[in-house]
């Protein structure tokens, strides 16, 4: 199915607790409606992917399987320029990003079975949930940054990001070493204005971080310093684990499934 922002469609997925009573409707399937009288409500999950990265990664995956399992709804959505949703990469930046999951938190919140709305993401998408957290604190239960890239403002504000070296002036395009993609100097732009600290300091509901302790892309103190910045969050490390968490997936999906239980009661 798809979400639009701005005239730009975004492909998602919702999967859903496989005991809950509703069934699509619509003709792109976006709509849902109860087969029975039931007005059940249940939390539903918005899962954002990473830089590069699109909704059906093998982590994200997992983490929305768990979450079904528990009774949770999940939607999991590519972000602008990823995956199969519209905008090139070229031109994605963090704006896009933050406006793209403010419209999947609405869309969430539209399905007529909602509940508590909760925001994961990995990577660039740890590093967007922590920003949106912040800015739509009011419709959210939690969030839950898996490996937040929170670095990347800083990296840029010091003139350095992804081997190019710049000052004020910005360069109209930034290479993307072995990956053969290209990023507008728009990304740069934005993510120098952003100061993802003080979204962590205005955001006073429960975060888990959960991060691989031999992450090879953000290194663990980031997470570290990120939990002392939270005023009410958890940190889990998951010893020898990568970014992606592809040493012990099982280690990550168990310690967010602990944490969502003591939160859901």
């Amino acid at each position: 199915m798809y979400i639009y922002d701005n005239g730009i469609r975004l492909a998602a997925d919702l999967d859903m607790p496989s005991d809950l009573p509703v069934v699509p409707c619509g003709e792109d399937g976006s709509g849902f409606r109860y087969l029975d009288t039931s007005d059940r409500k249940v939390p539903v999950c918005v899962i954002i992917h990473g830089f590069t990265g699109w909704r059906t990664e093998r982590h994200l995956m997992a983490v929305s399987r768990m979450m079904n399992e528990i009774g949770m709804a999940t939607l999991r959505v590519d972000m602008f320029g990823h995956g199969e949703s519209g905008g090139r990469f070229r031109d994605h930046d963090l704006f896009k990003w933050l406006s793209n999951i403010s419209r999947a938190v609405e869309y969430a919140e539209s399905l007529p079975f909602a509940g508590d709305i909760y925001l994961c993401g990995h990577s660039q998408g740890g590093l967007a949930v922590i920003l949106a957290g912040a800015m739509l604190q009011d419709k959210l239960k939690a969030i839950i940054p898996l490996s937040p890239a929170t670095m990347l403002p800083q990296m840029v504000r010091s003139g350095r990001f992804f081997g190019r070296a710049f000052t004020d002036e910005v360069p109209e395009e930034i290479e993307i070493p072995g990956k053969g993609l290209r990023l507008g100097g728009n990304y740069a732009r934005v993510a120098r204005m952003l100061h993802v600290e003080e979204a962590m300091e205005q955001f006073k509901k429960p975060v888990l971080i959960v991060h691989g302790d031999a992450d090879e892309a953000v290194p663990v103190h980031y997470a570290e310093e990120a939990d002392e910045i939270f005023e009410n969050s958890t940190c889990i490390l998951i010893h020898g684990d990568s970014h992606c968490f592809d040493y012990h997936l099982d280690l990550m999906v168990d310690a967010v499934r602990e944490w969502l239980l003591d939160q859901l009661g």
